[in-house]
């Protein structure tokens, strides 16, 4: 199984858990497709892009659940991110952990891929 990781807002993934599909943040949203990292890219993603934000939710997710709506795509320095194209689902996720702020960086799980 490979995984694809999602960092989530408080308010995004109460959300998620209340409504059970999710469009994505704001950016997602502004873009047209839900923003995912490969595990090593996630913590280059949570420095970049959630620096100094706590509270943050960690989201793992199969990438054979999504099917043609997962596409790589070239992004920051010309990695290949993937990216969702389709609503997010609760049952999408295979696990969620958080992600505390310690001494201002993001402490990930030993489960990272």
């Amino acid at each position: 199984m490979g995984l694809i990781y999602k960092i989530f807002r408080p308010q995004e993934w109460e959300a998620l858990i209340r409504d059970g599909q999710t469009t994505g943040s704001t950016l997602d949203r502004q873009d047209g497709f839900i923003h995912f990292s490969t595990g090593a890219q996630v913590k280059e993603t949570a420095a970049l892009h959630f620096a100094d934000e706590s509270g943050l939710i960690l989201a793992a997710c199969d990438v054979s659940r999504f099917g043609t709506a997962l596409n790589w795509e070239k992004s920051r320095g010309g990695q290949e991110f993937p990216h969702v194209y389709r609503i997010l689902s609760r049952r999408d996720v295979v696990w969620s952990r958080p992600l505390p702020l310690v001494d201002g960086v993001h402490k990930f799980p030993d489960e990272l891929e």
